[in-house]
């Protein structure tokens, strides 16, 4: 029998004491996967979820994006490559969803020692002008005995070129079956306190960069000290003595 546990240990702060006003964060969960094997089916949703509760509190709100939520087509076009107002309702939303984001939690399995295929895909559909001068975070997991921890290495050098610089501390989760029920709960049979403690870690960095990102952006808009790049690859060419 699951049981739900409460944010928060008495060793560390909690998220909601060092900053005064609402931040939202988005929890992405990088898999598609919905057939067995391996069983259960759609175990990282449960730690998505997992995720989704420990975030969530006070004037601190949690989404879940879900890329079975969501139809990309068959044929790959980023957000960016449509005009203003034509993208699709969907990915326009998430669009907006990502740029009024705080922050982000990036939740993938391991695949062949890298970061899900399907997270990429979802992530590579929109400009990192939407996730820049953002803090994230890097959770993984596995049904087995590592718990995705190869497959962050990977993810750390993605979300920094997207923009959203992922803290220090990470979270991983080997057999995640056993740790988590399929509401994100704790399972009566782990030290809940200390899994909890174990995510507060990550999700208290996240907090507090993202709180101090959110300060600061307010102050002064990133995006005009340093433009986006909007017209094509080249513009991130170094000077030669043929460029203009």
């Amino acid at each position: 029998m699951a049981q739900s546990v409460a944010l928060g240990h008495p060793s560390l702060p909690r998220y909601t004491n060092f900053h005064r006003k609402s931040m939202k964060f988005l929890i992405f969960l990088g898999t598609v996967r919905d057939s067995t094997p391996p069983n259960p089916p759609r175990l990282g949703l449960r730690v998505a979820k997992a995720c989704v509760s420990q975030m969530h509190q006070g004037d601190i709100s949690a989404v879940l994006i879900d890329p079975l939520d969501f139809d990309l087509g068959s044929i790959f076009k980023p957000h960016f490559s449509y005009a203003r107002g034509k993208a699709p309702a969907q990915l326009q939303s998430l669009a907006d969803k990502i740029a009024a984001a705080d922050g982000y939690v990036m939740v993938s399995p391991e695949y062949n020692h890298s970061m899900s295929p399907a997270l990429a895909h979802l992530l590579n559909h929109f400009g990192s002008s939407l996730f820049s001068y953002k803090p994230s975070a890097i959770v993984t997991y596995s049904a087995g005995q590592w718990g995705g921890v190869r497959a962050a290495v990977g993810m750390r050098s993605f979300l920094s070129e997207l923009g959203c610089l992922p803290v220090s501390a990470m979270i991983h989760i080997p057999k995640a079956h056993e740790v988590l029920a399929e509401d994100g709960s704790f399972f009566a049979s782990v030290d809940a306190e200390r899994w909890t403690n174990y995510f507060a870690r990550a999700f208290t960095q996240l907090t507090w960069w993202a709180s101090a990102a959110q300060n600061q952006r307010n102050a002064i808009d990133p995006h005009k000290l340093v433009p986006a790049f909007k017209r094509d690859p080249s513009q991130r060419n170094s000077p030669s003595r043929n460029s203009k």
